[in-house]
């Protein structure tokens, strides 16, 4: 990531004293360790309450507080903690980006985070296909590093955007393509540790007579551990032989069969027992991995099945295929695919009667090489393919499944829709907000391909017995045998729990019978850790902790886990003595199952908003993105408010130090609501919390300031131009932020003396007559377009009607959004009362409602309802737009002879808009017009509205800004438009070279210190 900030909200670029954010409380846990830890290490030491309940919880359902967290900047800092710690008793758990399923990322212990400063590409060798990182690097940043040379980390775990080098080394991770693949152990050529007692090692290929030589039982912790890995070669193996599954995906227990194979060879690599022992044998602090080259291409196949059963029969023949991925789609997937707006074209390929998937994907030479082996394996595999009847005859089984219909995909587009299919239910899947959880406890088992069937049958009917049959999806990696089964399960409850641990007791039952494993990717933690001695036997249950104790004698790295004392059913995150009080009614509309609550405990703490803009793209979360604090990302503020709200935490959420440290920096960008995979609104949860701060504790005179700017700004536009010279007088703009808070680099905006209405007035009203128009629209001219962006609105007119369309002006200019934004809910609300009182009427009578500025049709569309009820507001809402929106969705400018342009543009579009997947009409409108555009996978621009004006909160702004701008720097488009008010501000910083200054545009009317919006561009068209 780039673009980091410090610790007190500041960036290399940005020098400024003016924030004052810590990410911390003010109370400290252990004063007395935290004073010698920080003398020993350079990185960050944190033992405050805010830090610790961050890392109480991961990706999984349990939590447990941590007694603090260090954030170490080199192999020293972390021998120096491991050191001390080791001295004192004091457990340790090495951690990476906090996105394990089962529990092994939390503890009580003190937490190691290396994703901070330990986040290295140290050395690339092509040649040798090897790359040497620290543990904190993200593996998607890595992948993205190699891309020039063709090569790839091969492991692809579905978190790989957001998960870390260490994290995948600890959970011996694999992904979708482990056919091709494999596991990470794998690709572990040496490692440098930390062990148990500080000592810092590398671990690599060793041979096996000379480990006998090194091996002393007696002599230092690292002879210990050579004896005890003699031990395991020489007496265990064959126990490992006869108990360990013969699979493909199996990450249950110490990776033992892995070093008694190597052992046959005469050589061991001590650096692969790291993978999958989750931090309990040593901290990982660097690897050496190898890579692999990255295919020439790929080919996709969808199969079709009348059932699960059928689909999970089926695969041992599809492997006779040789693909490189295999995943199942099940039925609760399918429906949830067509029951979702986003997944309308993609599950429009689903027959009707299909109760099943398997996406199949090949590597290919090339596409006719990729073509071949599509049509291949439908001929073979569709009951109604090329060569069906022969196929059958070779066949000694006649009663095996076929798909009844089958699709494939060439294009990249093409296959990345038959993806998402596979990848549209999971996300819906964890978006409940009921107290009932698709909890990840026995979601994770591995069975060989031919017993699938079996495996599914058994649990389907454990299911049933449960009464859960229909509240759990099978999905995932058929192919290796894996699938993911998720029940529904409310962990609040007793009965519940029980529920649990039979379930994950009868299905390990299942596992051993059919030579499985209780985990193929997901590791051990704390929620199958207790499975694993029924799994191996107690024998070389034995012989793990055994090992565990060599490595590690106090059984002080991360305890409980692999082969520990951990009981799935203790520290869950909801449990029988969870409570919740938000301290405060809500003021807002929730229509979600168990309201704001069933919001505030939707994270479930995959880390989604931890990915950086290269690799993950998308709007969330910008303040990570820039600042690299696990408070400023959705998964650190919903889970603290959560923490605060049950009793966790003793802080009332309104409180000054929640409301600054852990609300203050989000931006309400709504990115959350859109990218996060459960959907957690956070910035209409701010709203709340901020809305009852004001209840209780009054509002600043700025915030008032700024959320009654549509009360000010006509009074700014009487008195113009002396308004605007108020902020060239000397001293002025050091006064306004002495005095209000606001940054005395940031002019505020222009009023103009010819408002919008002003305009529309006196050009004599609408230019295309009611009967002879298109369409009809009433154009809300919110404030800031009509008192100081006119040319926005003039444009919107001239435009809208150069495409046919009757235009009236709508009086009221307040569209709740100022208020809104500042956490004013009862004046937004009046607001949204008095827009549907004037413009229902219009909406009942045929017109629709047009809206210049993105963050104000938004208002419209989507924040009103959380408002006020009733059908006009709903009327409204529905028939609300954007105006680039309007023009798209009605092919208005089909209508229009735009005139001729060569200009290409990079657009950013609006962070709002994007947030309620309307961003992309711009795009189809301006190429339909003639411009060449390159819409960019931008966040926010991080003006964020009032945002940006903010004192404390200037620096901050602009290090989110740069991150757009080195989007904009690498475009090759030679203009950039964006139709937001505050993005166009923030693009006027004279890092950016606007439109003005490098395209045609220049010495027009759009010459000017910001960038033109998409409409204004549209209306330059018209002129020329």
């Amino acid at each position: 990531m780039s673009n980091r900030l410090d610790q007190r909200g500041t960036s290399a670029d940005h020098t400024d004293e003016r924030p004052d954010y810590d990410h911390a409380s003010n109370d400290v846990k252990r004063p007395a360790l935290v004073s010698d830890l920080r003398e020993r290490v350079d990185g960050d030491v944190r033992f405050d309450t805010y830090t610790r309940q961050l890392y109480a919880t991961d990706a999984s359902a349990y939590e447990e507080t941590p007694i603090g967290v260090v954030f170490p900047t080199s192999t020293e800092d972390t021998a120096a903690v491991v050191s001390y710690c080791s001295g004192r008793g004091i457990p340790v758990l090495p951690r990476g980006a906090g996105t394990s399923l089962a529990g092994q990322a939390v503890n009580e212990a003190v937490v190691l985070d290396f994703t901070r400063h330990m986040d290295t590409i140290v050395s690339v060798d092509a040649d040798a296909r090897r790359a040497q990182v620290q543990s904190g690097v993200v593996l998607a940043e890595l992948n993205e590093a190699l891309s020039s040379h063709e090569l790839k980390f091969a492991p692809d775990p579905a978190a790989g955007d957001r998960s870390v080098i260490g994290g995948a080394i600890g959970n011996n991770s694999t992904g979708a393509h482990s056919l091709e693949y494999g596991k990470t152990d794998a690709y572990v050529e040496e490692c440098e540790v930390v062990l148990a007692d500080g000592t810092v090692a590398t671990l690599g290929d060793t041979d096996l007579d000379e480990l006998r030589e090194r091996a002393d039982s007696d002599g230092t912790l690292l002879q210990r551990v050579y004896a005890e890995v003699v031990r395991v070669v020489d007496d265990e193996a064959d126990e490992v032989r006869a108990r360990f599954p013969e699979l493909k995906r199996n990450v249950s227990g110490y990776n033992l069969d892995a070093l008694v194979e190597e052992a046959e060879a005469g050589t061991v690599n001590l650096a692969r027992l790291m993978a999958g022992s989750e931090g309990t044998l040593a901290v990982v602090t660097e690897a050496t991995v190898a890579l692999e080259p990255v295919p020439e291409t790929k080919a996709v196949s969808l199969l079709f099945y009348e059932s699960v059963l059928d689909a999970v029969t089926d695969v041992q023949y599809v492997l006779e295929h040789d693909p490189a991925a295999v995943e199942l789609i099940d039925d609760v997937l399918i429906g949830l695919a067509r029951g979702t707006a986003d997944f309308e074209e993609i599950a429009a390929l689903v027959p009707d009667d299909a109760q099943a998937g398997l996406l199949v994907e090949f590597y290919a030479e090339d596409e006719a090489h990729g073509r071949a082996l599509t049509a291949g394996l439908l001929a073979d595999r569709v009951s109604e393919g090329a060569g069906h009847a022969e196929q059958l005859e070779d066949r000694p089984d006649t009663e095996q499944p076929f798909s009844f219909a089958g699709v494939e995909a060439h294009s990249e587009a093409d296959r990345e829709q038959f993806w998402k299919l596979r990848k549209a239910g999971l996300p819906i899947l964890l978006s409940r907000t009921s107290d009932e959880k698709h909890i990840s406890f026995i979601e994770d088992c591995a069975i060989p391909p031919e017993h699938l069937p079996e495996f599914v049958e058994r649990f389907q009917t454990l299911l049933e017995a449960k009464d859960r049959d229909v509240d759990a999806a099978f999905y995932a990696h058929a192919g290796p045998g894996v699938l993911h089964v998720r029940p529904l399960v409310n962990t609040k409850a007793a009965a519940d729990r029980r529920d649990m641990v039979e379930i994950a007791d009868a299905v390990t039952d299942f596992v051993v019978e059919l030579g499985g494993s209780v985990s193929g990717e997901h590791g051990d933690g704390r929620a199958r850790t207790q499975w694993n001695r029924k799994l191996y036997g107690d024998h070389l249950w034995n012989a793990f902790r055994d090992l565990k104790t060599a490595f590690d004698p106090d059984w002080l790295l991360n305890p409980g886990n692999v082969c520990g004392d951990h009981d799935m059913t203790e520290h869950l995150r909801y449990d029988g003595e969870y409570t919740y009080d938000a301290g405060f009614e809500p003021s807002l509309n929730w229509e979600n199952e168990n309201g704001m609550q069933g919001m505030v405990e939707l994270c479930h703490g995959c880390g989604g908003c931890r990915g950086g803009q290269d690799t993950s793209g998308g709007v969330m979360c910008p303040t990570y993105r820039a600042a690299d604090e696990e408070i400023t990302t959705t998964r650190g503020r919903a889970n603290l408010l959560r923490q605060a709200m049950s009793g966790d935490l003793p802080d009332d959420p309104t409180d000054d130090e929640f409301a600054e440290e852990v609300l203050d920096l989000c931006i309400g960008c709504k990115g959350c609501a859109r990218d996060c995979p459960s959907e957690v609104d956070m910035a209409k949860l701010k709203t709340e919390v901020i809305h009852a701060r004001h209840q209780e504790h009054g509002s600043s005179l700025r915030d008032k300031l700024f959320a009654n700017f549509d009360a000010l700004a006509p009074l700014g536009s009487a008195l113009a131009p002396l308004s605007n010279l108020a902020q060239s007088v000397p001293g002025a703009r050091t006064l306004a932020e002495k005095t209000l808070g606001i940054a005395r680099e940031q002019a505020l905006p222009e009023f103009q003396r010819e408002t919008v209405h002003d305009w529309f007035e006196s050009r004599g009203g609408a230019h295309v007559a009611e009967g002879d128009a298109e369409r009809k629209v009433v154009f809300f001219v919110d404030s800031y377009t009509n008192y100081s962006h006119t040319e926005v609105g003039k444009a919107t007119v001239r435009v809208l009607e150069a495409a046919g369309v009757h235009v009236r002006v709508a009086e009221r200019t307040d569209s709740g959004r100022p208020a809104l934004s500042k956490g004013f809910v009862e004046k937004s609300r009046d607001a949204v009362e008095s827009n549907v009182a004037e413009l229902a009427p219009y909406v009942r009578d045929g017109w629709d409602v047009v809206l210049a500025e993105p963050s104000d049709a938004v208002m419209f569309q989507s924040d009103a309802l959380d408002l006020c009820d009733g059908p006009a507001v709903e009327s409204l809402a529905a028939n609300a737009y954007g105006v680039c929106e309007y023009l798209d969705a009605f092919r208005l400018g089909e209508n229009v002879d735009w005139g001729p342009t060569t200009e290409s543009v990079a657009y950013h579009g609006h962070c709002h808009q994007k947030a309620v997947k309307k961003d992309h009409h711009a795009v189809g409108v301006l190429r339909r017009a003639g411009y060449e555009v390159d819409p960019l996978d931008s966040g926010c621009c991080g003006m964020a509205g009032s945002f940006g004006y903010e004192a404390e909160h200037y620096s901050l702004s602009k290090s989110i800004g740069e991150i757009l701008f080195e989007q904009i720097e690498a475009s090759e488009a030679t203009a950039v438009t964006a139709p937001g008010t505050s993005c166009r501000t923030q693009l006027s910083d004279d890092r950016i070279d606007a439109v003005a200054a490098e395209s045609s545009l220049s010495g027009t009317t759009l010459d000017r210190e910001e960038p033109p919006t998409p409409i204004e561009l549209l209306d330059y068209c018209l002129a020329e």
